[in-house]
């Protein structure tokens, strides 16, 4: 290891190039990455005084396939993403865990006291807190430590901030002290308990899955509670496509209820047949019973029942065209995900706004401006936000412009898929 001071000589000195590049896969990055490392030391210096550390990253990610089947027990495509958390850290003789997070006050929690609050609820010191107690609760050792952490991963956008906080919380403990012997997986699967029991949101685990992980990672979820996961290894860079998300501006107030309803109306389907998920009907039996399902619940639940049996294979498609290499099946695979997102899921505008319909817009701005060049699709939840795309690299900056013109400058984010999950930088 290290001290602050002297890691700020090697970055300026651009000792670092090669792993940033590794890391961060775009080697137009540098002078910016650099940048965010020097100014990272240079906070933890001012606020925990020049001693040796280590440098910790988790990165953002992306639904890539299976948009809403993990909440029936189905399989998801997700991606790690070159947007992250960076954690400058010291570890500590006591047991006192000491972080501030780039504009949030210095939290510090007793490691001997991991009790859960409920007042703690929805703060970052209870997810400190839960990823802590969650690897004490797995048999592995915590401790002390003090962090300085800032992130890039755009917060809104569906990349999933919140689990590369807890991942890399994770990831610190398990360096500093378990020798980085807890495995991704099992710190993705504290980083859910975190948010789940003690801050008190009901996430799945794809988010955390992919952040710990890293690159693509194939989760089936028919176990919920002992998913299978599958890492891809595809190197995305070499494909000639950069992944670019759009922000579309659009406003969630007052959507809580259509998030809420595609899980309801799934399962409502499930039980009418039965069973409480999807996932333990086939698609047959779904149109063996069409007509009592029209009759019973109505069209929509129908349809969407029918778009989960067939993410579900699209899913399937992905992870095997990702694995022959074959990129134009995998492309066709996402654009075919993105049309049944919109005509039977429905979740691309909300019925109670139907002038408001921003993803439907920049969908149609995509395909005008890509043609062969690219594909599109909704990205997460739907209904308002973002959308996904991927980008032949020779016409990502006319993309990029495109998407600035209609939604605003800064709307579009060129993004590069990153083979890491939660790492120990340095």
């Amino acid at each position: 290891m290290k001290h602050a001071s002297e890691l700020i000589k090697n970055f300026e000195s651009e000792q670092y190039n090669e792993l940033l590049t590794d890391i961060y896969v775009d080697e137009h990055l540098l002078a910016y990455q650099n940048g965010r490392y020097i100014a990272a030391l240079q906070k933890f210096i001012k606020d925990f005084g020049d001693t040796e550390v280590s440098i910790f990253s988790a990165p953002g990610r992306s639904e890539v396939g299976g948009n809403h089947t993990d909440h029936q027990h189905g399989q998801v495509l997700a991606a790690s993403i070159n947007l992250d958390a960076i954690a400058i850290v010291a570890k500590t003789s006591d047991d006192k865990i000491q972080v501030i997070s780039d504009g949030y006050d210095l939290i510090t929690i007793d490691a001997s006291d991991l009790s859960l609050v409920e007042s703690e609820k929805e703060t970052t010191t209870a997810l400190i807190k839960g990823v802590a107690a969650g690897l004490k609760e797995h048999g592995h050792a915590v401790g002390g430590f003090k962090a300085y952490i800032t992130s890039d991963v755009l917060i809104g956008a569906g990349l999933s901030s919140s689990a590369a906080f807890e991942t890399i919380i994770g990831t610190i403990l398990s360096g500093l002290y378990n020798n980085g012997s807890v495995s991704a997986i099992e710190i993705a699967i504290i980083g859910q308990y975190a948010e789940n029991v003690y801050f008190g949101k009901p996430c799945g685990l794809m988010d955390q899955m992919a952040s710990s992980v890293g690159n693509l990672v194939h989760i089936d979820f028919a176990d919920p509670a002992d998913p299978i996961v599958e890492k891809i290894d595809f190197d995305m860079a070499k494909s000639g496509y950069s992944l670019c998300i759009t922000d579309t501006k659009g406003s969630h107030v007052d959507l809580t209820a259509d998030y809420a309803a595609v899980p309801a109306e799934m399962c409502a389907v499930a039980e009418m047949l039965g069973k409480p998920v999807l996932n333990e009907l086939s698609e047959q039996d779904i149109i063996d019973h069409m007509a009592d399902i029209r009759t019973k619940l109505g069209d929509r639940y129908l349809l969407r029942a029918l778009h989960y049996f067939e993410e579900v294979k699209r899913v399937e498609i992905q992870v095997a065209s990702l694995t022959k290499g074959d990129m134009p099946a995998f492309l066709a695979a996402v654009k075919a995900s993105g049309d049944s997102s919109f005509k039977y899921l429905q979740n691309v505008y909300t019925n109670k706004d139907i002038q408001a319909q921003n993803v439907s817009v920049a969908l149609a701005v995509s395909d005008i401006t890509l043609g062969s060049h690219g594909v599109s699709r909704v990205h997460g939840g739907g209904f308002a936000g973002t959308i996904q795309a991927f980008v032949e690299n020779d016409t990502v900056e006319t993309y990029r412009q495109a998407m600035d013109h209609v939604f605003g400058g800064g709307s579009c984010h060129v993004l590069k898929i990153r083979k890491y999950g939660g790492m120990q930088v340095l």
